[in-house]
């Protein structure tokens, strides 16, 4: 049993860094539409479909194969910017825990299921 737990903890991190996470991001990626929908960003971004913003399944294939993307787009969330889908400016969240913002950016590197 000890061993079966060893390798499924390892298939995790290593399907998980597939996917551009590391194994306790996972559990937070779950949890991405849900925070996107409580921290108003359904206001500007859908799914698949483009709003105010770009939809979150444009931005994953922009930045998709990008190893620093999680990194660019939680500082994009954070602090706002322009320029990079047009002249309308995303502004910044600052009221938005770190632990919410890696969880919808890794969400929606990872896709942005809607289920």
């Amino acid at each position: 049993m000890r061993s079966f737990v060893g390798v499924f903890v390892a298939a995790v991190v290593v399907v998980g860094a597939g996917f551009g996470f590391a194994a306790p991001a996972f559990a937070a990626v779950a949890d991405g539409l849900k925070v996107a929908q409580a921290n108003a960003c359904m206001g500007c971004h859908a799914v698949d479909r483009k709003l105010v913003g770009p939809s979150f399944k444009d931005v994953a294939a922009k930045y998709k194969g990008d190893a620093a993307a999680q990194a660019k787009l939680e500082k994009k969330v954070r602090d706002g910017g322009a320029g990079v889908w047009g002249a309308i400016p995303m502004p910044s969240h600052p009221g938005m825990s770190a632990a919410d913002i890696q969880s919808v950016v890794g969400w929606v590197l990872a896709g942005a299921s809607s289920k």
